[in-house]
């Protein structure tokens, strides 16, 4: 119960973080991607700052033998780029650079968003519905 709680705060403060960066605002974050037109780099502090507190928080996570709350620290396995990791990131850059929304800022903005944001939700789900039963290049089929 405790550890849903943690999340649910945890994701409540991610969420107005990202409103109050004004991340949830498509033409603020074009306007970001614009560095050759009318350029606006206040997203860069943004960015800034979550590395820079993201970097503290592994810095103290690592010290500790597991998560606050119980359990182990949930790491990837993964270590290669594959063709599914590559096309992953293009579309995230496309998608984020076409519409300036990425998942999370778009998750916040469902509420706020309208039609525009309903749509880049509905393909970001069927992104994710795609991923999760087409297989992987060069798996065998069952």
């Amino acid at each position: 119960m405790m550890r849903n709680l943690a999340a649910g705060l945890a994701g409540l403060i991610f969420g107005l973080g990202l409103v109050i960066a004004q991340m949830t605002n498509p033409a603020k974050v074009l306007a970001f991607l614009d560095i050759f037109g009318a350029w606006d780099p206040s997203l860069a502090l943004v960015m800034g700052s979550a590395l820079a507190i993201t970097a503290i928080g592994y810095r103290l996570a690592w010290r500790r033998a597991g998560p606050v709350l119980g359990g182990e620290f949930a790491l990837p396995s993964a270590s290669q780029i594959d063709v599914r990791l590559a096309a992953g990131a293009v579309m995230f850059g496309a998608g984020w650079g076409l519409v300036g929304l990425c998942p999370g800022p778009a998750l916040t903005a469902l509420t706020i968003g309208g039609p525009p944001v309903w749509i880049f939700g509905a393909a970001m789900l069927a992104g994710m519905v795609a991923f999760r039963f087409l297989p992987a290049a060069g798996a065998k089929p069952a």
